[in-house]
């Protein structure tokens, strides 16, 4: 059962991850950003499902999504690494899906690269 979840859950995070990479091309749009933001921070937490529900047998099904941050922790040898850039994520999603500024090109590249970093571990992590 864990193994089928993670699998779906490392596709969620690639579809997230790839709308992220597109809505990222769209450089004319006000809100692109924060939508592309938003999608990578989606994409960071499924891929962390993902390595957690292989690697762990279980995911975070708390509310509040930090607590993912420290099971991810747990992960040998990248679980610190992952934990941050899960972290950094999280902390991008609410001034990407709530607020009403729009988020600077800087934070909308790390986001994405975090969310790849995340992907990456993930599909790492279910070869295993």
């Amino acid at each position: 059962m864990h193994q089928s979840q993670a699998q779906a859950r490392l596709r969620h995070a690639r579809k997230h991850l790839e709308v992220a990479e597109l809505i990222a091309s769209d450089v004319d749009a006000a809100d692109a950003a924060n939508a592309a933001v938003s999608s990578a921070v989606l994409a960071g937490i499924a891929a962390s499902d993902a390595a957690c529900c292989h690697a762990l047998g279980r995911r975070s099904r708390s509310e509040d999504h930090r607590d993912a941050v420290d099971l991810l922790k747990q992960l040998t040898p990248a679980g610190p690494k992952a934990a941050n850039d899960l972290a950094l994520l999280l902390g991008l999603k609410d001034e990407s899906q709530y607020g009403f500024g729009d988020i600077a090109a800087a934070k909308l590249r790390r986001a994405i690269r975090r969310a790849n970093s995340l992907v990456e571990l993930a599909t790492e992590t279910l070869k295993n």
